[in-house]
């Protein structure tokens, strides 16, 4: 039974993790008969958002790890607790989270850094040459993670495009039901809420791309 990390980056589509898109990608790692981990960086989220409103909260803060418990039902575990030995395969939910907290794509754009412990976490699955997902935004991180040349899809939004190629990646378009496969890097992306309209087209390619994780990880 293959053994899947997954990686979240708070609770709630405008500061955190997609909950529709991470419910989605356990769900499917279920389906396909895998066990999963969900992590998370032990640091403060960027900012607060009702998500009533839309407003931030410049009162309130949050911590990812704490708010990615919600998704994990208490099941989370801090990135620094990774043994790698122990995972086959990694998948990154997207939602404003992952361009928020886990990098500052929505703040530095193409300038954007990931953070330092994220990057520690993700590189121990590239250094070990074992398949990692993107969703949604998450992609955004490929250029900076694996360097000039690594292929990823956000959709098709012509700025982010601009953006993720700019930082050395090689951008391809799909639709919400497609994925991208970079088999060189065992990368597998796909747009989720980029592009879906619906529950149902978001699950669309992330069923696909958990499929292809796990093939990637025989």
């Amino acid at each position: 039974m293959k053994k899947i990390a997954v990686l979240l980056s708070g609770c709630g589509v405008f500061d955190g993790t997609e909950i529709h898109e991470s419910v989605l990608t356990l769900l499917s790692l279920s389906k396909a008969g895998a066990q999963y981990q969900c992590f998370a960086p032990d640091i403060n989220q960027m900012h607060v958002v009702n998500h009533f409103t839309g407003e931030v909260d410049k009162t309130a803060t949050r911590n990812v790890l704490v708010e990615s418990a919600r998704i994990a039902r208490g099941e989370v575990k801090a990135t620094t607790e990774l043994d790698i030995t122990d995972f086959d395969a990694l998948v990154i939910p997207g939602g404003f989270g992952a361009a928020k907290n886990l990098c500052n794509f929505a703040t530095n754009g193409s300038e954007c850094e990931v953070n330092p412990l994220v990057t520690d976490f993700i590189n121990e699955f590239i250094l070990a040459k074992k398949p990692v997902g993107f969703i949604c935004i998450a992609p955004m991180m490929i250029p900076r993670l694996y360097g000039h040349g690594a292929k990823g899809t956000i959709g098709n939004d012509v700025d982010t495009v601009a953006a993720f190629n700019l930082m050395g990646g090689h951008h391809q378009a799909a639709t919400v039901h497609d994925i991208v496969v970079d088999e060189a890097n065992k990368i597998v992306s796909t747009p989720a809420y980029m592009l879906a309209g619906n529950i149902a087209e978001a699950h669309s390619g992330i069923e696909k791309l958990v499929a292809k994780m796990l093939e990637l990880a025989k």
